[in-house]
């Protein structure tokens, strides 16, 4: 929900981003300014802390689609202007945010237009408007913030785990299987409580997943390497290669595969709520490192009866 801080705010500015910048460059400015500043980079350093939760407050009203678009109209409407009216004000407050709407019959403002930017209920007018809630009605608590670190296996399969919120007071929260690094988890109304009796804020829990010694991931594909003989590769052959289940399966490597090459297993990928996706297996030639007298003899005789075929003649054309 909107508020006064909003107003007083350029979190464009906090950030360094333009007004139009794209979801991805928002959230690749976003992590590098919150590993600069985050506490645990910088112990005991208050202003690093503050600057931390500037960056965090600017980046959950714009990386949310709704709330950027809220925060962008009134910006462009109040112009900076606060909703107070102090004694002996001349053409602020209220009069600047009015002044942006198209003036109507008789040159008086749509007061149903400028209250319904601010949820207002029935007759145009907010709820709570005038009962000392506050121009636009009862305004929703603060978010508060958390993050966890969690291994690929937890985020690929979920698990409830238990976290500490800002408050220091500890708090449940589901991971769903499939989580994405990066992604946020919204528990709607297990923030702040309104000060103004609106609803509660948000936790907000961003997640963080460590990387897997096998497995990679693209979107809902699981990625690995898989390294295969020379000869195995030339002449063909039948490989078992591991699946993020614990089990494994097999795959039919033809002659003549090259490096490079991805084998497809279908749906032994990640499965989240949009679906499941397949593993992709690419091939790899192994080389030895070392080679007995009797290897090396039997690749020269090779190396004599291959083809003289230039592989590298392609660049040069």
């Amino acid at each position: 929900m909107a508020n006064q801080d909003w107003f007083d705010k350029d979190f464009y500015k906090v950030l360094g981003v333009s007004k139009d910048v794209s979801e991805a460059d928002l959230k690749k400015t976003y992590r590098k300014l919150a590993r600069k500043h985050h506490p645990d980079s910088n112990p005991g350093d208050a202003a690093a802390e503050a600057k931390f939760k500037e960056i965090s407050e600017a980046y959950s009203v714009l990386s949310d689609a709704e709330q950027r678009k809220e925060y962008d109209e009134l910006r462009a409407m109040g112009s900076g202007a606060r909703f107070t009216a102090g004694a002996g004000s001349q053409g602020g407050g209220f009069e600047d945010v009015f002044s942006r709407f198209a003036q109507r019959g008789g040159g008086s403002p749509d007061f149903d237009d400028i209250f319904s930017m601010f949820g207002g209920a029935t007759g145009g007018r907010p709820a709570g408007f005038g009962a000392g809630a506050g121009f636009g009605g009862p305004q929703k608590g603060a978010d508060t913030r958390a993050r966890t670190t969690i291994d690929f296996m937890t985020a690929a399969k979920g698990e409830t785990i238990s976290l500490r919120g800002e408050d220091g007071k500890p708090f449940k929260v589901k991971i769903p299987a499939g989580v994405a690094d990066g992604q946020k988890i919204r528990l709607r109304g297990r923030g702040r409580a309104s000060t103004s009796g609106g609803a509660n804020g948000d936790i907000v829990v961003e997640v963080s997943v460590r990387p897997h010694p096998v497995f990679s991931r693209d979107g809902l594909n699981l990625r690995l390497t898989v390294p295969v003989l020379f000869t195995e590769a030339v002449l063909g052959t039948t490989i078992e290669v591991p699946t993020l289940d614990g089990d494994r399966v097999k795959l039919r490597v033809a002659p003549g595969t090259p490096s490079g090459r991805v084998l497809r297993v279908k749906g032994r990928g990640m499965t989240t709520s949009k679906g499941t996706g397949d593993m992709l297996a690419e091939v790899q030639i192994a080389v030895p490192s070392h080679l007995t007298d009797e290897q090396t003899e039997a690749l020269e005789a090779y190396r004599a009866v291959e083809s003289p075929e230039d592989p590298r003649a392609a660049l040069f054309r």
